[in-house]
């Protein structure tokens, strides 16, 4: 019995000591991040972050505890290929979790949760991000860690054949079953009331070292067992207080159409709507960030309507998407564009002009079925798709597929020669995507060189486009998919992170004006159809900012968390540590209680579809 016991002690003390140290190699990895750091905290992200690594030890000691267990009974060399088989399993995902979670962290400022693993359903597009030989290099250190991982266990697990009869093998089940069940108290973390979770290893006001305090094995885990029941997330109120906290919140009908003074633009216009890829306010002169980025948007917006409060709703594509075309708020654990039975009951703008008789079409650059985009769109009511399937292999020169330059000529083109309208089409870029690949070079900074370039397009091609007799009769929506972590210290859940560009241009738009309104990518589909004269009753997240009996706000999500800012302050609240990250003034419990029912209600929404 008693090497049996060593055994299982040996297995969990060998990954206990292993998630330890990886704390201070993945700090030592990001060295940009915590170079400063003083030795003192790097013991604190070690000690802080035991718990979960405990929890993961018993979580992967708990297989070989109940086989040890049956080996008391079934004797027999054949147990030693069993065990062998199961660590060499468990140090390949480690190590694959551990080193992709590192290199993922530097792109995305986040710990690893189930979001990567969606994106594996188009590996090439999953690893697009990522230079070819960085590629080639991870994949290598993954084989060569799991080696490492599973060399002391493969020798461990060479005695287990040899393990004989015990002298009191009811005694012995009996001991090493209580010893298997023991394993439940660090997998639950205590005795407490919360079981273990992400948040219990926050431990400072610096969320970078909360973040380097993770198990990222533990993490992914977490969230996948989040990622499906929606109904029991996030409950911070009996359902009759949140109603009442959401309901000055709520966005959707009855639909307000604008008087005369509040007419921006012509109703019935056909509709342009061109998503710009990780285009940041960080990177707009007007709205305090670099100056010389965006030239072209900047004059575009000295000509039209001028959103200065607009914030991206996540930091992700798929649902950035979501949010601008089906005004719903992106979730901090999931992405409603992964379930094509939920996102198919969502409203769309596209739907909504359909019906009127508008012609839909979604044009982009890249490949239209990554992240479920496909059946998305098509749901939505878009009668078209051209996707980088549509342009000659010659023109997909950059990881992403086609750049900006050839996507914005196509578009021209399909405009030139619509012959129905009205008509919308909704237009991706892509070339501002990592990992930058732009055929121009005007700025050192490869994201703001990025952003100039496909700045550059868009400014080319509104030129050409007020040539055209369509022109008058169109209105042309430009924003922000999501923003980008830049400059590089910015955070996850930082406000200014996710500020972004929105501008409305275009023969259809009325009179230049700005609009300080605080809203998020969500109010965008209530406010335009308004403009448009078009009932926007079903999109119950989506506020008319024109309509002054709406409370104005601006809503975002990260991993776990969300923001809540208008024009008197800001709160931005973090779940899994249940603390404010930030406190703009006093009465930042207000916002924290609207959003905490916000979210609430958002995945009342999301468990019900």
């Amino acid at each position: 019995m008693k090497r049996r016991i060593y055994f299982l002690i040996g297995v969990y003390c060998w990954f206990f000591l292993l998630f330890v140290l990886q704390k201070p190699l993945f700090m030592l990895y990001h060295w940009d991040i915590y170079g400063g750091t003083p030795l003192s905290e790097w013991f604190s992200v070690m000690w802080h972050g035991r718990l979960l690594d405990n929890s993961m030890a018993a979580y992967i000691t708990a297989v070989p505890a109940l086989l040890t267990v049956a080996t008391v009974w079934l004797r027999g060399r054949w147990w030693t290929p069993v065990f062998r088989v199961y660590f060499a399993l468990i140090a390949f995902v480690v190590s694959a979790i551990t080193l992709g979670d590192a290199v993922l962290y530097s792109f995305w400022g986040f710990r690893i949760d189930a979001t990567p693993l969606f994106y594996l359903t188009s590996p090439a597009d999953a690893v697009a991000s990522i230079p070819a030989w960085q590629t080639v290099v991870i994949v290598l250190l993954i084989f060569i860690y799991a080696a490492l991982l599973l060399w002391p266990m493969w020798r461990l697990s060479g005695c287990v054949g040899r393990w004989g009869e015990t002298r009191k093998p009811v005694l012995s089940f009996v001991c090493l079953l209580l010893l298997a069940v023991s394993l439940f108290i660090p997998i639950r973390g205590g005795f407490t009331v919360s079981t273990m979770n992400v948040g219990k290893v926050y431990f400072s006001d610096r969320m970078v070292l909360n973040h380097a305090a993770i198990n990222p094995v533990f993490s992914l885990i977490s969230s996948l067992s989040k990622s499906e029941d929606f109904s029991t997330q996030y409950r911070f109120f009996e359902s009759e207080e949140a109603d009442t906290l959401f309901e000055p919140l709520r966005g959707g009908g009855p639909s307000v159409f604008p008087s005369d003074s509040l007419q921006w633009v012509k109703p019935g216009a056909n509709v342009l709507l061109v998503v710009l890829e990780s285009f940041s306010g960080a990177a707009m002169e007007s709205l305090g960030g670099t100056p010389g980025i965006m030239p072209n948007l900047e004059k575009i917006a000295s000509e039209g309507i001028f959103f200065t409060n607009c914030y991206a709703n996540s930091f992700r594509t798929d649902r950035g998407l979501t949010a601008i075309l089906s005004g719903y708020p992106a979730q901090p654990t999931a992405s409603i564009m992964k379930y094509p039975s939920k996102s198919q009951s969502l409203p769309g703008i596209s739907k909504s002009l359909r019906r009127e008789g508008y012609d839909t079409q979604f044009i982009y650059g890249g490949d239209a079925d990554f992240t479920n985009m496909r059946s998305y769109f098509i749901s939505m009511g878009i009668d078209q798709i051209v996707c980088d399937k549509d342009f000659p292999l010659s023109q997909r020169l950059s990881k992403w597929g086609v750049p900006d330059d050839v996507t914005f000529e196509t578009v021209y083109r399909l405009v030139e020669e619509q012959s129905k309208e009205p008509f919308m089409k909704m237009f991706l870029t892509l070339s501002s995507h990592e990992p930058f690949d732009v055929p121009m070079r005007r700025f050192e900074d490869k994201y703001l060189n990025s952003v100039a370039y496909t700045d550059s397009c868009l400014g080319d091609f509104i030129g050409r486009l007020k040539q055209l007799p369509v022109w008058d009769n169109t209105l042309v929506v430009f924003v922000a998919d999501h923003a980008f972590r830049y400059p590089y210290t910015v955070q996850n859940h930082d406000i200014g992170y996710h500020h972004i560009p929105m501008v409305w241009t275009g023969g259809a738009v009325l009179r230049p004006m700005v609009v300080d309104a605080y809203m998020s990518q969500t109010d965008l589909a209530a406010t335009l159809l308004s403009q448009l004269h078009i009932a926007y009753d079903d999109f119950t997240f989506s506020k008319n900012i024109a309509d002054p009996e709406r409370e104005q706000f601006a809503y975002y999500t990260f991993p776990d968390g969300f923001g809540f800012v208008d024009r008197e302050g800001a709160a931005v609240y973090d779940c899994a540590a249940q603390t404010a990250l930030v406190e703009q003034n006093d009465s930042n419990a207000v916002r924290v209680q609207k959003g905490k029912a916000y979210l609430q209600k958002l995945y009342d929404d999301l468990a019900s579809r």
